[in-house]
């Protein structure tokens, strides 16, 4: 069935916004006490949620979680959330797809003023009809949440009419657990093992191929 709803996750899948987060991180850490030098290795923060990967990772209470998102959040709101760029092709692939009758969502775990912040600032929240994010403290952001909140405002579409797109394995899970359908890309911060263990519906390796899988239907979902 052809998807009448597409979700889009906003980090690694419309923007690249790795130098930013990271950066963010850094800072964040620092002011922790923690020093990273090598921003690759920040790079597992780019998609789930900040309290996730702060406790993960740095085994940081929930005292501490807290203290690290606050740090992160002064250099991300100063500049880290413009140290980040549009894929290419992206603008034009959501012009094609609202062209040809979509409705595009943005499901994504950053905050959802954030998220509507960055959508502005690359001038392509027109291109929305609704979008799904968490709350500042941390909560609905997981992406089964994030994903059912979407549901909920398109109550008039089915399931099988809706497909989440993502990078990282969130996405993909997400999507199993509310029953959708999915597409994993690879141009992201996921990597292929990850996206692959979590079992999409499809996956693409660049924005041209989306493009043609959406917009030409050359493969079925």
């Amino acid at each position: 069935m052809k998807p009448a709803l597409l979700l889009f996750d906003l980090d690694g899948t419309l923007s690249d916004p790795g130098e930013g987060i990271t950066k963010s991180v850094q800072y964040a850490l620092l002011k922790m006490g923690i020093r990273e030098p090598d921003l690759k290795k920040l790079e597992g923060f780019v998609g789930p949620p900040l309290q996730v990967s702060f406790a993960e990772r740095y085994s940081f209470s929930e005292q501490e979680v807290e203290r690290a998102v606050s740090y992160y959040r002064e250099r991300f709101i100063e500049k880290g959330m413009f140290e980040n760029k549009v894929y290419d092709g992206i603008p034009k692939l959501l012009s094609g797809l609202k062209q040809e009758g979509y409705k595009l969502a943005v499901a994504t775990s950053k905050p959802s003023v954030f998220a509507e912040e960055i959508l502005k600032f690359f001038q392509i929240e027109r291109f929305f009809d609704f979008v799904a994010g968490s709350s500042l403290d941390g909560k609905g952001a997981s992406k089964t949440e994030i994903i059912l909140s979407v549901m909920n405002h398109f109550q008039g579409v089915h399931k099988e009419e809706m497909v989440m797109i993502g990078d990282r394995k969130h996405d993909i899970i997400g999507a199993v657990n509310t029953g959708i359908r999915s597409i994993g890309v690879t141009y992201g911060y996921g990597s292929m093992e990850e996206l692959e263990e979590a079992c999409p519906s499809v996956l693409v390796s660049s924005v041209e191929e989306l493009k043609r899988l959406l917009l030409k239907n050359t493969v079925q979902l």
